[in-house]
């Protein structure tokens, strides 16, 4: 291992654990050792600490416990003239950053410093992730919606690089945590210069503008092993290997490099999360600790992310529709506003809705989208309102009349996912808006019967052979089309309601949760 690498990672340790120190100090000399102290919305108390030594930090004093067995993993920096292997040190002074930083900021939490605010924007930073969160995106873990995550620190060469790479990672579905910064600057202020939305519903997380901030997302995934994994507090080697082997987390390092981003990124290497940077730094190969290498780097930013994606043996497909503009679940929860948009269907406004129905093959023809409607074109260019149905003909030798509503169910999510537009109801209760951005890309009505196409045979590859896309934007046509629709979901709902648990002999099992809560079964 490199000298310069373990040298970095144990000074950086000891300058974490005196800073926790001093600061615990000063805290319980205001507060007292018995001051009562939580993470919001957990109930797994200092998350790392507990997970690794199933010691509760509920106190401050209980805190000093916890720094006392932070200090036993400090080690002494390499000598100068002494070569040895220093693989074993880094590590150990690693995971007592961790211990220091989780103490570090949970006393800032005490002292009404957590979450971080930015002087000079304003903006709030999201802290600790909470157990909620925690617990509504493990679905997305489990079936691969959301493949991993990446944790970027510091900053990108220019605004523009910063966008292009957490779009990159956006479109491979990867969650994205930003902390750290470079001499003030930081990912997250680049995003916000350039309007990029940041939170929850578009992946992109901004946890704080340190580097130590780093750890709630390294916080965030231990509690998968205690949640989804059904590892005891405690069982350090389990929760390290389980982290390894299912939770696909890598870090992507911007900027130059400091004592603090190595130790950190030691600890993260414990975890089997491996780090690349777009520095000229040391790197790190032999594998065994992480999947691959455990440090590596990349020069050209345009290639980091996949690079990095390799670096942890992650493997991504991203059906993407042949559209103008970025697609995928990171999009989903991107909000529309009304000085944003450039044209809206429905949400009572215009008459409009969305219908899927079943088809015989020889009656329409595959990945086909009809226009209809005098004029579309124009007044489609002259943006506002317009009404809108959009009916997709299915056909395949295993489609059933009653996969027609759990096919319509997804188009929802096939429009959210596209960058600049956005959905919300169901059948003739919907509500389509496009922003301004997405149309000067190009995006035309012809594209959202593209993504109905691409999406569907995507979705439903196994029951569904031929797609065809209609849609009507004269309201003469989809108020006629709309009465035919409403039949449709009133036989839906009737044949739906008829359906008791007594008239059902076939029950199903699902495994796929195994894959990253292996205790669990679905029935």
């Amino acid at each position: 291992m490199s000298k310069l690498i373990a040298s970095a990672a144990i000074r950086g340790a000891h300058t974490l654990v005196k800073q926790a120190e001093e600061l615990l100090e000063k805290t319980t000399a205001e507060k007292g050792r018995d001051f009562a102290f939580e993470f919001p919305d957990t109930a797994f108390y200092l998350p790392m600490i507990y997970a690794m030594t199933a010691f509760p930090v509920k106190t401050l004093g209980d805190m000093k416990v916890a720094l006392g067995l932070a200090k036993e993993l400090l080690h002494d920096e390499p000598e100068e003239h002494l070569w040895k292997p220093y693989l074993g040190e880094a590590l150990d002074s690693g995971m007592a950053t961790l211990f220091a930083e989780e103490i570090l900021l949970a006393l800032k939490y005490i002292n009404g410093l957590e979450p971080a605010k930015d002087p000079e924007t304003g903006y709030v930073y999201n802290g600790f992730i909470t157990d909620t969160i925690q617990r509504n995106l493990g679905i997305q873990l489990v079936d691969g919606t959301m493949p991993g995550f990446a944790a970027i620190i510091g900053a990108a060469p220019n605004d523009d690089v910063a966008v292009s790479i957490v779009r990159e990672l956006q479109e491979k579905n990867i969650l994205t945590f930003l902390s750290g910064n470079v001499n003030g600057n930081s990912v997250t202020k680049q995003l916000l210069r350039k309007g990029v939305e940041l939170g929850w519903d578009t992946r992109i997380v901004p946890l704080g503008p340190d580097t130590e901030h780093t750890l709630y997302a390294l916080d965030w995934a231990i509690r998968a092993s205690l949640i989804f994994g059904g590892k005891k507090p405690g069982e350090y080697k389990e929760h390290l290997k389980y982290q390894k082997d299912r939770v696909f987390a890598f870090a992507v390092v911007l900027g130059e490099l400091n004592n603090i981003i190595w130790t950190t990124g030691a600890g993260a290497i414990n975890m089997g999360f491996p780090a690349i940077a777009d520095t000229d730094v040391p790197v790190i190969h032999p594998t065994g600790v992480c999947i691959y290498e455990e440090v590596d780097k990349e020069l050209d930013p345009g290639k980091i992310v996949q690079r990095a994606i390799e670096q942890r043996g992650l493997k991504i497909s991203v059906e993407k529709p042949p559209i103008p503009v970025a697609y995928g679940p990171a999009f989903e929860g991107e909000r529309i506003r009304k000085e944003d948009m450039f044209i809206e269907f429905g949400g009572q406004r215009t008459p409009s809705f969305e219908w899927v129905r079943m088809k015989e093959l020889n009656e329409i023809e595959d990945n086909k989208v009809i226009i209809v409607g005098d004029g579309w074109k124009e007044k489609y260019e002259k943006g506002g309102q317009m009404p809108l149905a959009i009916v997709i003909d299915a056909a395949g030798r295993k489609m059933q009349k009653d996969f027609e509503s759990v096919i319509e169910r997804k188009i929802h999510h096939n429009i959210n996912e596209a960058q600049g537009l956005w959905h919300m109801g169901q059948r003739d209760l919907n509500w389509i808006r496009i922003s301004s951005n997405a149309k000067k890309e190009g995006i035309t009505l012809e594209h959202i019967g593209v993504v109905m196409t691409t999406m569907t045979h995507h979705r439903f590859k196994s029951i569904v052979d031929k797609v065809q896309v209609t849609i009507y934007t004269d309201e003469k046509d989809v108020l006629a089309i709309q009465e035919e629709a409403r039949k449709a979901y009133k036989d839906r709902d009737q044949r739906l309601g008829s359906l008791t648990d007594e008239a059902v002999d076939i029950f199903y099992s699902c495994l796929l949760c195994q894959s990253f809560a292996p205790s669990h079964v679905c029935v």
